[in-house]
């Protein structure tokens, strides 16, 4: 049952939906919660159960992604691709910092040598 305070903050929370489904990441989240909710009591008793269901679904699954990835190849190996570049570019910046930390830190060894142990050992 709703009260009047939630009836209250219905435009803002829906406002708030509106601007978080903007952003394709949590767009992705509320789709795959609502697909969660609603296969949950539909899937669970007939698919689970019965595995001649089970293997059409997945068959149905395989052939809807297939079909996506047919369609969206192009975008899909650009955005591959680009991921790879950047994953490739940060890892030179990371070789690079790590060279230059190493030449600061052998420039101050040759600078300030460490200190020679007072009593020798025998």
């Amino acid at each position: 049952m709703m009260t009047e305070e939630m009836i209250k903050q219905m435009p803002h929370m829906m406002s708030q939906a509106g601007h978080m489904m903007s952003k394709p990441m949590a767009t992705g989240a509320m789709m795959a919660g609502a697909g969660f909710a609603a296969g949950k009591g539909l899937l669970s008793r007939a698919v689970l159960h019965n595995p001649l269901a089970l293997l059409a679904v997945g068959a149905a699954g395989g052939i809807a992604a297939g079909f996506l990835l047919f369609k969206y190849q192009k975008e899909i190996v650009d955005g591959l691709s680009k991921a790879t570049g950047m994953g490739k570019e940060f890892a030179l910046h990371q070789k690079e910092n790590l060279n230059d930390l190493m030449a600061e830190t052998q420039e101050k060894f040759e600078g300030n040598p460490p200190p020679a142990s007072a009593s020798p050992r025998a």
